[in-house]
């Protein structure tokens, strides 16, 4: 099964980047405008909510990890986005990955290039220079 992964040095420490990967409403600042807590689950909407990713925590551990499973999505359903922190002085080590993909289809591969656009755009928010989320609530986000 492939993986997406991604290392990435935040000029923040673990404290800051934490809440930006462990919630609805870190991801709405960087990843997707549209996201919402529903129970425990993360909910996000993509392209005016005609694909919604729900997202489940299986491992939270404040200021080192992030674990979540993919409950929907064609492709996504069954893998899982773990976000590890590890801390380097005042700054973060963030290991990221998307794992347990059947195959490496033409979205996998899509999808590697997105995540790393969204490294960018989530250590400019911890770094406290905010672009947005890349996938905004009533449009593509391009």
């Amino acid at each position: 099964m492939p993986d997406i992964l991604h290392a990435i040095q935040i000029g923040a420490p673990p404290e800051k980047v934490y809440p930006l990967v462990s919630s609805a409403d870190g991801f709405a600042q960087w990843w997707a405008e549209d996201s919402v807590a529903a129970g425990d689950a993360a909910e996000l909407g993509f392209f005016n909510r005609a694909t919604i990713y729900r997202l489940r925590p299986q491992i939270l551990q404040p200021s080192s990890r992030a674990e979540w499973l993919c409950e929907t999505g064609q492709e996504w359903i069954g893998t899982r986005i773990v976000f590890a922190l590890e801390p380097r002085d005042a700054k973060t080590f963030l290991r990221f990955s998307h794992a347990g993909w059947r195959a490496p289809t033409g979205f996998f591969t899509s999808c590697n290039t997105t995540w790393g656009a969204l490294m960018f755009r989530l250590q400019a928010v911890a770094e406290g220079k905010p672009r947005g989320p890349l996938f905004l609530r009533n449009a593509w986000g391009y």
